[in-house]
């Protein structure tokens, strides 16, 4: 019998209901794509998205997914990366589950990738770490509007280097058929003014390729500084998709949270 990690924040992230998640996700795309035309020039390998309820920061990630469309015929895998949130993990953990439920369905867990992973010390099992998170589970209705038939490879990351979590990386890059997605929310209860000042300076690091991007400035700081080696490594160049805060979409503008979208892509294939 297939042990299923059942969805945790359905109700409160985002739609319970079938068909209004569907619809939500699907407007959300539809949205994104018509708003930023040079989606359609880019190829990524790598996405950096938020995490935050739909209302707050579906429509910076929809932008990213939206860059995913011209080559999500050919995307088989996705490591998902996000921070743990809840409970306190040393290294990275996986779930120990075989699929992650969602109200779209199931999403069949990449059994091979664990195990190429399974070896390295930073690497662990924990059901508790994955049971309430929504970094992560966030993102799934969007990989299944996109997606037609992918396994996933989730990662909450807990206390870990960057160097880590890019040797993780490493080991599952594979080629044009995976696509890397690093869930991070930016910085947290700033006021609006503050929050687009600090935002901009961690855009522009990650930008440059520059890291420890700390956690007062990302949530899933260490992720996105490990995608950062990564993407020195493997020749990844970042774009900015779109940068806003929750004082700019649904809330209050006194405490606000920041969001922001990035595509990593080949350096050939920059859009200049």
């Amino acid at each position: 019998m297939q042990n299923i990690r059942p969805a945790a924040v359905a109700g409160t992230f985002y739609p319970a209901e079938p068909g209004q998640l569907a619809h939500d996700v699907q407007q959300l795309l539809v949205r994104a794509h018509a708003g930023t035309p040079r989606l359609l020039d880019l190829v990524p390998k790598a996405l950096i998205v938020p995490h935050a309820g739909y209302i707050y920061s579906g429509a910076v990630a929809a932008t990213a997914y939206a860059s995913v469309l011209p080559i999500a015929g050919r995307i088989r895998r996705v490591v998902l990366l996000g921070p743990a949130h809840r409970i306190a993990v040393r290294g990275l953990a996986l779930p120990g589950a075989d699929a992650f439920g969602t109200p779209l369905g199931c999403v069949t867990l990449d059994a091979a990738g664990a195990r190429a992973i399974a070896h390295l010390p930073q690497v662990g099992i924990s059901a508790q770490a994955h049971a309430l998170e929504h970094s992560l589970e966030v993102q799934l209705p969007f990989l299944q509007s996109i997606l037609t038939d992918f396994t996933l490879l989730p990662l909450a990351v807990g206390m870990a280097t960057a160097q880590e979590v890019a040797e993780v990386l490493d080991a599952v890059w594979g080629g044009d058929e995976t696509l890397i997605v690093i869930s991070s929310d930016l910085s947290h209860y700033l006021p609006y003014a503050t929050a687009q000042r600090v935002d901009q300076a961690t855009a522009q690091s990650i930008l440059k390729l520059q890291q420890p991007i700390p956690h007062d400035q990302a949530c899933g700081g260490t992720p996105i500084s490990g995608l950062i080696i990564a993407a020195q490594k493997h020749h990844l160049a970042p774009h900015l998709l779109d940068l806003r805060n929750s004082g700019d979409t649904a809330g209050s503008d006194d405490r606000v949270v920041g969001y922001a979208s990035f595509a990593f892509t080949m350096e050939e294939s920059n859009v200049h």
